[in-house]
């Protein structure tokens, strides 16, 4: 099959949780399919190798910036949410017009609400035509979720009323939004049974299938050179730009990692990924806490790590810092919300706990014994091993599209 996918950055080299996932997703299609990307982009200089071996079509567009003047216009003026209006852009416009114009597509895929804003784009250029490729929606995440978990969690603060304000007036439209996407793809993907859910609840007839996030297990040798960090070290890691983990570094950084700290006096918590925002980077004024911003390779800082943190208020989908930390055998204390999505059992692959004093208590647990985080570590690499290979995954969306194409 010809097919076209629209990202919302390079795939690869993959530097946050979507571009894994559409890495996952276009490597493994790629030996059987012929794929096309019209993709945005700030990196200068070449495509990677990789990249270019799996697309016969490449087209990108540097990524638009919008200023705060900008977004406060959308939600005061616009209808539309942020997402919406986020990744439109003339230039992406125009690539992506020359490429069904001119390709024979059978079948596009859409990675992630923000690339939705083109589908009415795609659906009129095939209007008065005798056929069009099917549609497939890939939601990364049921966002209108993430909005109400976002008021939750910035309502009660005083000094978050802004934030819970914006939330509160994104979340309805990006509610009709998504319906509006869903109702005009083919199909609807996403990556848990708790999204699936969340979407059926916004249009019941709707049956979306489960294709979960994955890796690659090979990238992922246990055996892997990390900086030279002296334990004790807790690490979380992520997009830190991205609203639910700015949330919850700051979250950990002021409630819980003091506690920790009285606990184990040389413990580090080092917050890694790019893009942190200001208030992310002001983390650093703690005693102990390091902020590392863009790194080359995130690996090496999670296989340094003593104990994986995910602690989550807010968020949707599946998260790949979890599975990232599984493949490296690395013991992991999680909040319900960021182990969300995993068929995984507290005590076994992972420890979950919700409030500061229960997070505390089972990062301690792990930091006074070696042979707890071994084991839990060994059962997490076995979980992921045996549930989350691109291998095992990608025959999903394979099978899915050979019953729409029929």
């Amino acid at each position: 099959m010809n097919l076209l996918f629209l990202t919302p950055s390079l795939p690869h080299p993959a530097t946050q949780g979507a571009d894994i996932r559409n890495w996952g997703i276009i490597s493994s299609l790629s030996k059987n399919h012929r794929i096309s990307l019209v993709t945005f982009s700030n990196q200068s200089g070449a495509i990677s190798k990789n990249l270019s071996k799996c697309c016969s079509t490449i087209k990108i567009t540097k990524t638009p910036e919008r200023n705060m003047v900008q977004r406060m216009s959308t939600m005061l003026l616009s209808s539309k949410p942020d997402m919406a209006v986020r990744l439109y852009s003339a230039e992406y416009s125009m690539k992506l017009q020359d490429v069904l114009a001119n390709e024979k597509i059978d079948l596009i895929q859409i990675e992630g609400l923000e690339m939705a804003t083109y589908l009415t784009q795609i659906l009129d250029h095939y209007r008065n035509k005798t056929s069009r490729p099917i549609i497939i929606y890939d939601a990364h995440n049921a966002e209108t979720i993430i909005q109400r978990r976002a008021i939750k969690a910035d309502v009660s603060k005083p000094q978050r009323l802004i934030s819970a304000f914006y939330s509160m007036v994104q979340v309805r439209r990006i509610r009709e939004f998504e319906i509006e996407t869903c109702s005009n793809s083919d199909a609807v993907i996403c990556v848990s049974h708790q999204d699936s859910l969340a979407l059926k609840q916004l249009l019941p007839l709707l049956d979306p299938t489960v294709l979960p996030n994955g890796i690659f297990l090979s990238d992922y040798p246990e055996s892997i050179q990390h900086p030279t960090i002296m334990p004790p070290t807790l690490v979380f890691s992520g997009k830190m730009d991205y609203r639910p983990n700015i949330d919850a570094a700051v979250w950990f950084a002021n409630e819980i990692f003091p506690s920790i700290q009285k606990l184990h006096d040389e413990a580090k918590f080092i917050i890694v990924g790019q893009s942190p925002t200001r208030q992310v980077c002001n983390l650093v004024n703690h005693p102990g806490i390091t902020v590392t911003g863009t790194v080359e390779d995130i690996r090496p800082y999670i296989s340094a790590a003593t104990v994986c943190v995910v602690p989550l208020r807010m968020g949707g989908g599946t998260r790949f810092k979890i599975l990232e930390a599984m493949a490296l055998s690395k013991p992991i204390v999680s909040t319900t919300i960021g182990a969300e999505g995993f068929p995984i059992t507290s005590g076994k692959e992972i420890l979950i706990a919700d409030t500061p004093e229960d997070i505390v208590r089972a990062i301690n647990s792990l930091l006074c014994s070696e042979d707890d985080r071994v084991v839990l570590g060994k059962a997490a690499r076995a979980f992921v091993s045996n549930k989350y290979r691109w291998q095992t995954i990608v025959p999903i969306v394979e099978n899915l599209y050979s019953r729409k194409i029929m």
